[in-house]
Formats: C-alpha cells, structure tokens, sequence
C-alpha cells in the first residue's frame, strides 16, 4: 500500500473513530422511539379541530403532492408570500389550487406541530447546557431566571407599554437574556463558580416572579390578565407559520452551536482546575455556552411563552438513557424534547376535549408539562440519594 493510501485510511479510520458514539444502541434507541412518539402525537393534532377529518385523511393531507412538491407553497410557508412572490417570480393573485383538507392541515395545524417541535428541541438544550454549566442537574432555563425574566418583561409590556403589544417575542426574548446578565454580573466574584451561578439565579427568579405577581394587581383589563396568563404559563394555541419563521433561525443557529460545544460541556463537567490544566479559558468557555443556551430558552419563550420543566425533565432522562457524555447527551434531547412537548400539547388538547367535551377551549401545555414535571422529580428525590451534582 502506498504512503498516500495509507494516510487516506488511517484519516478515514479516525474518522470513522470519532463518530462511533452516534452508533450506541442506547442513542439510537431513543432517538427512534422519540421520534415515533413525535409522528404519532403530530397525526393526533393535525386530525383535531373545527374541520373534521380521520387519521388516514389527514395524513393524506401532510404528504399531498400538490403541497409537498410545489416549491411555491413551501417557501411561502417557510419565508412567507412577500419574499416567496419575489424568488419564484410567481405573479399570479392565488396561490395554485389545492385541496381544502390539505389546506386546513399545512396552513392551520401543522405549524403548531413544527413550533412544538423547535421549541421542546431548545428546552431541552437549553437545559442541557446550563446543567453542565452549573454542573447541577436541577439547573434549567427557570432555575437561571431567563424564563422569569422573560415573563416580567412580557408583564410590563401588557400591563405598562401596551403599544408595544405587537413586539412582545423581542420583548420576552430581550427580557430572558438581560435576567442572564444579572444573574451573571451577581455571580461574578473574580469569575463565577456553579454555585454562585445557581444561588444568583434563585435570588433573580425569586424577585422577577414576586415582580410578576404584583404586576397582575395593576392590570384592570380581564383581556390583558388572560394573555399576560397565557404567556406566563406557556401555549401553544394559535401559533401559524408566522411563528415557525420567528423560531426557526435562531434554533438552527443555537443547535448547531450545542452540537459544536459538546466536547466543551464534557470538559466543564471535570471541574475547574481539570479544565484549565486542559488549557481551556473557564470563563469564557462557560459564559459563550450560557450564551447558547439562553438564545435557545429565548428563542423558545418568544413563540411559546414559559413552558416549565422541559429544560429540567428532558436532560435528565437522556442524561440515565444514554450517559453523562455531552455529544450523546445533546443529540439525544435534539429528539426527546421534541417528544415530550408534542405529547403534553396533545394531552393539553385531549384533556381540554374531554374536560368541555369540545375542541373549542385549549388547555396551556406549560401546565401540562407542569404537571408531568412535578410527579417525575418527586419520584427521583426519594429514589436518588445524591440529587443535584452532576
């Protein structure tokens, strides 16, 4: 063999080498049954509504040609009629004829099913990411007051700034982000450590709810206090493609940035001085991955408001699924918070069905989440001697 056409083997080898983790049963297995539990609860969804139609025809209407193969309907549901009207070119006043069934489907309900599916997927990073961080598996989005923080700032808008009631995602994403800094700037003593990350993020999210709270007693309208409720409790009812579009970039652009730090998180995880004897810059490395991690919950708060305990669930049944090894762990709640959050949202609808005996009222599937969440951490608090450090 040739000096060239060994080294090709050697690199294809090593190559191979390193992505041998994505071939473990335990991965693959999770990531197969997530992603069955996504397609089945999606079915149920794009079956319910005003507009009756059964499972077989409502799949019919997913996979429709006419929708699925015409380039025009696709980028106007991706990039929307304006910018769709200019890459095609297409003039005419209508969009080409389809079928109606297929219609209420790709325009009314699958979008709901796609937002689920982005906004479990950041949670669940999101997640993820701040337990490394903070090397405590009890951190999340909520524990590091981006999520309160958010909800103040959606708060104030409806109840103070009501003009500014068309920009509530920037608002609630720009709220998220500026409680991190606090929490952040509150950390920092000569750098940060876990603890202190936690304990800053406890005081901030105890404050911005109590915030919250008193916000509600200066809010007369009863309109205003529903959405201000709808928000705070995370739904998501009545989301369009338009929410899909909001949502979309920013989680392509934070999970690739995950998948990319993985190798980063599993050096966190050794501790302190074991990363830097590694020659990694802690802080750095800690706040950059912080920053990641609070795009993703911002990104998500923005569409769906406060969903809890996706960020704090999922992790943690990867985390004893597949392993504390970040590269695994990332990709397997790329596929169960997907899972998780498509099946609240049909449990919230069920439930609200059978509760009012019609689809007309939506249970908020951050209750729902709520509601799984509590029971399951209770259940690993009496089961789990060591709780909380990774």
């Amino acid at each position: 063999m040739s000096g060239g056409a060994a080294t090709g083997h050697q690199e294809g080898h090593a190559g191979r080498g390193r992505l041998e983790w994505l071939r473990d049963p335990s991965l693959v297995g999770l990531c197969l049954a997530s992603l069955g539990v996504v397609v089945a609860g999606g079915l149920v969804q794009v079956t319910f509504g005003p507009f009756t139609m059964s499972p077989a025809r409502a799949w019919q209407g997913v996979v429709d040609p006419a929708v699925v193969l015409d380039t025009r309907w696709m980028l106007k549901f991706l990039l929307g009629e304006g910018p769709m009207r200019a890459v095609t070119g297409y003039a005419a006043p209508d969009m080409p004829a389809v079928e109606t069934g297929s219609l209420v489907v790709w325009t009314l309900r699958l979008p709901r099913v796609f937002v689920a599916v982005l906004v479990g997927m950041n949670l669940a990073v999101s997640g993820a990411i701040f337990q490394a961080v903070t090397r405590n598996e009890l951190a999340s989005p909520f524990i590091l007051g981006v999520s309160s923080g958010a909800g103040l700032a959606i708060l104030l808008t409806l109840v103070v700034f009501s003009g500014l009631t068309a920009l509530l995602p920037l608002v609630a994403a720009l709220g998220g982000a500026g409680a991190f800094l606090l929490v952040y700037a509150i950390a920092w003593k000569n750098g940060t450590s876990p603890v202190r990350l936690v304990l800053a993020g406890v005081v901030v999210s105890t404050v911005a709810q109590s915030l919250q709270t008193a916000m509600f007693l200066f809010a007369g309208d009863i309109g205003v206090v529903q959405t201000a409720i709808a928000w705070t409790t995370g739904s998501l009812t009545g989301v369009r493609w338009t929410q899909v579009r909001m949502v979309l970039p920013w989680t392509l652009v934070s999970m690739t940035l995950a998948v990319l730090g993985a190798r980063q998180l599993n050096v966190l995880l050794l501790g302190e001085e074991t990363a830097r004897s590694l020659g990694v810059s802690v802080e750095r490395v800690r706040f950059a991955l912080s920053g990641v991690a609070v795009l993703a919950a911002a990104a998500s708060i923005a569409v769906a408001g406060i969903v809890s305990f996706v960020g704090l669930v999922v992790p943690h049944v990867v985390r004893n699924v597949v392993g504390s090894d970040y590269k695994k762990l990332v990709v397997g709640c790329l596929f169960a918070g997907p899972a998780l959050l498509v099946a609240a949202d049909v449990g919230a609808r069920l439930g609200m069905a059978v509760l009012a005996g019609s689809d007309s009222g939506q249970l908020p599937v951050g209750i729902v989440t709520g509601l799984l969440g509590g029971p399951y951490f209770l259940y690993l608090m009496r089961r789990q001697q060591n709780l909380g450090e990774i």
